[in-house]
């Protein structure tokens, strides 16, 4: 038994859906399809998200944005209408949207999430219609109705354990399962949504509520590369890889998976693999729980910009009990979150988000640090790029540190900050984000 998660890019038109159709109908396994949003057709084409979210501002301005309600209205009805399905499935769409709406006018926070949940619920009743009319026995499965309870968090839900059991009873049911990703239910019936990028997360609790033999991910691209194809050209594919190192991968700015995604089917150990709608038949990436053999410890070199260091000096900061922890405290009492925390003897840097520190609260946090923990100096430096080295077995390799920096040099790039992961699967380096690209090709040459 399979679940099997349709991207943006495989449901972005009624041609792709169609590719879709004709993929479940190859393989009786696929029980359970969990789908996103249409996505971009086109380069110069918004997702159905983006502008429900732009709907939604207009609407919370109290100036609904008409133009943006018939685009995202005209873009399901071009699909129903391509696929022959009845009008009726429009009409059901655009009360969802309607009421959502209504709800942000009198709270913004349900609101917003019921509205952008409209993209996966428009997805799942058109494809789940679409099957049937294929001859296939197909049920659209609300979240609620599929068990996918989640904390309170608008933008931001967690699943709750008590999620598993009830989806386990999924496996009991009739035909193929359609499934709206991005959203579930609080435990007092509330409307609320993953991150953005939640479908997977969505794909990946069913799969591990469902504990099916595979977890089947199809999105645009024919596996994952060792490298961002935008920056290098023609990047070697990955066949295998760790479920660590697809996380570590993901988090630092592969764009194939959610960062949260493969948790779930992490901790059932259900392999997952990444496959394109494009070309079916095609290998794909799997993602498993063991070490994969492969030439050479580096399996790839992610990179992502848009961070900024936060570098507090204090002379005997390292005799000062609970610096770092009063340090932190500042930052959480101000809702700042920190991505990596490497120190000194007499110093400590704090790499965060560019946007989790906003150029107006930085005096904010600069005066509290200085005044609370009267430190020597205090800078805050922008434009940051990171860039993480990852493969398992990589502390067991000689010389993977001196490669990696010989790297740098050849490129001509300092480097601000290096910081060996816990995990010992990752080696991040953190430097300016204007020699990222060039960082990133040496660095390619000298693994691959």
């Amino acid at each position: 038994m399979k679940v099997v998660k349709f991207g943006g890019s495989s449901v972005a038109d009624a041609n792709q859906l169609k590719k879709v159709t004709e993929i479940i109908r190859a393989d009786r396994e696929r029980k359970a399809i969990v789908v996103s949003a249409p996505g971009k057709r086109h380069a110069k084409d918004t997702k159905t998200t983006d502008l429900l979210i732009t709907l939604g501002e207009s609407v919370q301005a109290h100036v609904q944005n008409e133009a943006i309600y018939d685009q995202v209205i005209e873009r399901f009805g071009s699909i129903i209408r391509e696929l022959e399905l009845d009008h009726s499935i429009l009409e059901k769409i655009k009360n969802k949207i309607d009421e959502a709406s209504d709800l942000v006018k009198t709270d913004v926070n349900r609101g917003m999430d019921a509205l952008k949940s409209c993209g996966e619920d428009g997805t799942a009743l058109i494809l789940s219609a679409y099957l049937q009319s294929r001859e296939l026995e197909s049920y659209y499965v609300n979240p609620k109705e599929a068990g996918i309870f989640v904390s309170d968090q608008p933008g931001g839900a967690l699943v709750l354990d008590e999620s598993f059991e009830h989806l386990y009873k999924l496996r009991e049911r009739e035909g193929v399962l359609v499934i709206p990703g991005f959203f579930g239910y609080t435990l007092d019936d509330e409307l609320v949504t993953f991150s953005r990028g939640g479908s997977d997360i969505t794909g990946s609790i069913v799969a591990a509520g469902m504990k099916v033999d595979l977890y089947e991910n199809f999105t645009d691209v024919d596996s994952v590369f060792c490298v961002n194809p935008m920056i290098v050209e023609n990047p070697q594919q990955l066949k295998t890889l760790t479920y660590r190192e697809m996380r570590e991968l993901s988090y630092a700015g592969f764009s194939v998976f959610h960062d949260e995604a493969l948790i779930p089917a992490f901790k059932e150990k259900i392999p997952v693999c990444i496959k394109n709608t494009n070309n079916p038949s095609g290998d794909g990436t799997m993602i498993v729980a063991d070490l994969p053999e492969r030439e050479g410890h580096v399996a790839g070199i992610a990179s992502d910009s848009g961070f900024l260091n936060l570098y507090v000096s204090k002379y005997l900061m390292n005799r000062e009990v609970g610096f770092g922890r009063k340090l932190l405290q500042i930052l959480e009492e101000e809702e700042i979150s920190f991505e990596h925390a490497p120190s000194g003897i007499d110093d400590m840097s704090v790499i965060i988000r560019d946007h989790q520190l906003p150029a107006e609260k930085e005096e904010v946090v600069k005066d509290r640090i200085q005044n609370e923990l009267h430190v020597d100096m205090i800078t805050i430096e922008r434009d940051m790029a990171m860039i993480m080295i990852v493969g398992e077995g990589m502390n067991e390799a000689i010389g993977v540190a001196s490669k990696a920096t010989t790297a740098f040099r050849d490129a001509d790039v300092n480097i601000d900050m290096i910081n060996q992961g816990s995990s010992e699967v990752s080696m991040m380096f953190g430097i300016k984000s204007d020699d990222l690209n060039e960082a990133v090709r040496s660095l390619y040459k000298a693994f691959f």
